[in-house]
């Protein structure tokens, strides 16, 4: 992916507000794997806010973020299988 020149503050949360929502989605329909990247793409932007800026994020979506989906996809989880074959039914 391209490198993009940096968001301005408003867009930035937007941006952040809109792929906590993606990953929430995502987790709602069980796809774990989308999930999970769309989630880490969530967390790395916001990393990059200020505590103001942080504080502009709905509390609903800064939970999830960081607590719930912590506890299913943080650093203390087994990570997620490669990609194996699958069978050919018989």
């Amino acid at each position: 992916m391209a490198q993009q020149e940096p968001l301005p503050e408003k867009e930035l949360i937007k941006e952040v507000c809109r792929r906590i929502r993606v990953a929430r989605s995502y987790w709602d329909a069980h796809n774990n794997r989308a999930c999970r990247g769309e989630r880490e793409r969530a967390l790395a932007l916001y990393n990059t806010l200020t505590k103001e800026q942080k504080d502009q994020i709905p509390q609903e979506l800064r939970v999830w973020l960081r607590y719930r989906s912590e506890k299913y996809f943080g650093a203390h989880r087994t990570p997620p299988k490669s990609q194996r074959s699958k069978r050919s039914p018989k």
